[in-house]
């Protein structure tokens, strides 16, 4: 047989290819998936300690409503914001437009406290007497509140207006590093909040106010300071709202952990 007819009877071999191997994960791979991972993880820690911020973030007045006409002993919260500064000088205003016949703090120890009474535009009454000035200041200075920490300074007034539904006190908190936080701000219905809103005091009739404990019944009688119990559930509400947020923040943190462990451990798997 010649060359030629073998060549066109035999078949050709048939060349296979070989399938495109998968490629290997590279380092640049890997830590892109580790920065996503660890995106995720801090912006879900992020989110929850933003919620967890507003629990204890401004100075307020508690409890938050009083009986109009009635005496009540209230506290006001001052919470340190900064890291790396303390606050030495709490200042409260007392409302102009409606002035309180008795404002006495309590003593607070490590604290020492001015009280500062202004002349009336209009005098007002209280027991059967015309009272022609009132406190219209309190300034607690000499002490310290640490950062992560918070102060409670208490005042028992009255008697409450009874021709409006809330008092407004504007505060000043002075840091050791000379800063000065304004909680001056007006709250107003239907608007965010504001940046650095005054604590309100709500003024509701008797009976409303009764339920949450803000009444001080001993203050009308003799002008002294409120009850235990009443200060005793002032403090228990103030625990819960903080212990709230210091979960809060917990479980932020957890979140965060898991993403980052999620990415390292997503990395590896790639690298396998």
């Amino acid at each position: 047989m010649s060359d030629n007819t073998l060549s066109s009877t035999t078949p050709a071999t048939p060349v296979t290819q070989a399938a495109p191997a998968t490629p290997a994960a590279t380092p640049a791979r890997r830590r892109t998936a580790l920065r996503r991972a660890s995106l995720v993880g801090g912006a879900a820690a992020g989110t929850v300690l933003l919620l967890a911020g507003p629990a204890f973030a401004h100075v307020t007045v508690q409890p938050g409503q009083a009986a109009k006409g009635d005496y009540a002993t209230v506290d006001f919260k001052v919470p340190n914001e900064q890291d790396d500064a303390s606050t030495v000088k709490v200042e409260v205003d007392l409302p102009a437009d409606h002035p309180l016949a008795s404002a006495m703090p309590q003593p607070v120890p490590g604290w020492d406290v001015k009280v500062t009474k202004s002349k009336l535009d209009k005098p007002i009454e209280s027991h059967g007497e015309k009272l022609t000035e009132a406190v219209t200041k309190i300034t607690w200075s000499g002490g310290k509140i640490e950062p992560g920490q918070f102060q409670q300074f208490p005042v028992s007034i009255g008697a409450l207006p009874e021709d409006t539904d809330q008092l407004v006190f504007k505060a000043l908190q002075t840091y050791d590093n000379k800063e000065v936080v304004r909680w001056i701000e007006p709250a107003k219905e239907g608007a965010p909040e504001p940046e650095n809103p005054a604590p309100v005091l709500k003024l509701v009739d008797a009976d409303k106010a009764g339920q949450d404990g803000g009444t001080d019944t001993a203050s009308a009688q003799d002008g002294k300071g409120g009850t235990d119990a009443g200060r005793s559930t002032t403090a228990a509400a103030d625990g819960g709202t903080d212990n709230t947020a210091r979960v809060l923040g917990a479980v932020g943190i957890v979140v965060g952990v898991i993403g980052i462990g999620f990415g390292v451990f997503a990395g590896r798997r790639r690298s396998a």
